[in-house]
């Protein structure tokens, strides 16, 4: 279920980051494993595909509201899912911190490429990098 997603400047080689290898999962729960909350990644994934600014957040989290009002300020639309809140769906949310690897919500991507969360989008607006990531 992997989305292949475009490099901003050079593609450069995979970054190591540690996965259980599919030979160490028995072969009577690989598809339990490959379709835990398919549903949602694929969700997740059309939206990062149709819209150059793609925050995911959950209800409560006064982070992922920083976010989506610098990006208001900033005149940047972007597309939002909500997934939940402290209270509720974290197992779903989980889905998303192991396809993408980010531990925090929000998670923001631009065309397509995971750039962080609020502090992440915050910094890239100041300095101007965000505009030069949506014009390219």
């Amino acid at each position: 279920m992997a989305l292949k997603f475009r490099a901003f400047h050079h593609q450069k080689p995979p970054m190591p980051r540690p996965l259980l290898d599919e030979a160490a999962i028995h072969p009577a729960i690989r598809q339990k494993v490959a379709n835990l909350h398919a549903d949602l990644l694929r969700q997740a994934q059309a939206g990062v595909a149709t819209n150059a600014v793609m925050v995911f957040g959950m209800s409560g989290n006064p982070w992922v509201g920083k976010a989506r009002k610098a990006l208001d300020a900033a005149g940047v639309a972007h597309g939002y899912l909500e997934i939940g809140s402290y209270f509720s769906q974290w197992r779903r949310r989980n889905a998303l911190k192991m396809w993408t690897g980010w531990p925090t919500f929000p998670m923001v991507f631009v065309r397509g490429v995971l750039v962080g969360g609020a502090e992440d989008v915050a910094r890239l607006i100041e300095t101007g990098e965000l505009k030069k990531l949506l014009s390219a």
